[in-house]
């Protein structure tokens, strides 16, 4: 997941999360420490969104977290989207669970998209719920938005939405299997256009793995700038999440990565590893707020036996055009 689970295949993909991608911890040198942050933290696959007053964090699990803050550093919990999942998860997920939210606000809604899914399979389905606030309570489903079974290369979870410079609506997703992918929106309905179905591939995993997650694209400048997931979550201090970036001049890609490596050939540029007491960060989304760039993240604190935790800090471009994380 951007926290969730990550999704294997099978016992090719046991060998492969054992492979050498993992990798060595960082020192504070390399990266910064997460940006001061107080409150419920134990948020994963963070998702963020500016409502003028205060932020709406979201999350994985509990029928998708909500946390409210209001100067973006102490967090509350007030509660979930859903009090009920809609009945059609439970075909996905035999618990019920949903993951990955992505939150976002077009047109006057709330737009959160999700992740149903189990451990391990890409029976998966990506679910859209809208709310006028997004307070708990006020989320209205609608329905499953894109779904994968075993006959799938590739696994619907970890949605992301973008909307581009021309208004047009795109969905990125993927877990292992194939990558990641990108399919067009109908913007009046937050759903897959009659006319257009066509499924675009931006990236694939570190070479010799599939561990590739959690997409998120966002525009600045003259590109479009992927972020995702390599390596594995959701294992404690096992974790070996990192964050890569690449970008292209369309949405649909090509993406490269700062050395000029496409994506779809392993490519990525890192910016964020594991680092002291930080493990395994990713899942992560990007709030552009204002004149801020912010890298939200979940990471397993070493120091506290490996719990989950909220990172956030700001992200600057260089003169290239390329994001660090301050």
């Amino acid at each position: 997941m951007r926290g969730r689970p990550a999704r294997t295949l099978g016992v090719l993909g046991a060998v492969l999360m054992s492979m050498s991608w993992a990798v060595p911890a960082a020192s504070a040198a390399d990266y910064p420490m997460p940006g001061r942050v107080t409150g419920d933290l134990a948020a994963h696959d963070p998702s963020m969104v500016s409502r003028g007053s205060d932020y709406l964090l979201t999350s994985t699990h509990g029928g998708i977290e909500t946390r409210t803050s209001t100067d973006r550093v102490h967090f509350e919990r007030n509660g979930s989207a859903f009090d009920t999942v809609p009945d059609w998860v439970y075909d996905y997920n035999s618990s019920g669970d949903v993951w990955a939210p992505d939150v976002s606000h077009h047109g006057g809604r709330y737009w959160m998209y999700y992740s149903a899914s189990s451990f391990g399979s890409n029976h998966s389905a990506i679910g859209l719920a809208t709310s006028p606030s997004g307070d708990p309570g006020t989320w209205q489903d609608q329905g499953i938005v894109y779904s994968t079974d075993s006959g799938d290369d590739h696994n619907a979870i970890d949605p992301n939405l973008l909307v581009d410079e021309s208004g047009r609506w795109w969905l990125s997703f993927g877990s292992f299997w194939s990558g990641i992918r990108m399919i067009r929106l109908d913007p009046d309905t937050g759903k897959l256009r009659d006319s257009d179905d066509t499924l675009h591939h931006l990236a694939n995993g570190p070479a010799g793995s599939h561990a590739v997650e959690a997409p998120e694209i966002v525009r600045h400048g003259d590109y479009y700038y992927l972020f995702v997931s390599f390596g594995q979550c959701c294992e404690g201090t096992d974790s070996t999440y990192r964050v890569m970036v690449g970008r292209a001049t369309s949405p649909t890609g090509p993406y490269t990565d700062r050395s000029g490596t496409p994506m779809l050939n392993s490519g990525g540029t890192e910016i964020l590893g594991s680092h002291d007491n930080v493990i395994g960060p990713g899942g992560q989304s990007v709030l552009e707020d204002g004149s801020d760039d912010l890298l939200v993240y979940h990471y397993y604190d070493a120091n506290q036996q490996g719990a989950t935790r909220l990172g956030i800090n700001a992200l600057e471009w260089d003169a290239q055009g390329w994001p660090s994380v301050v």
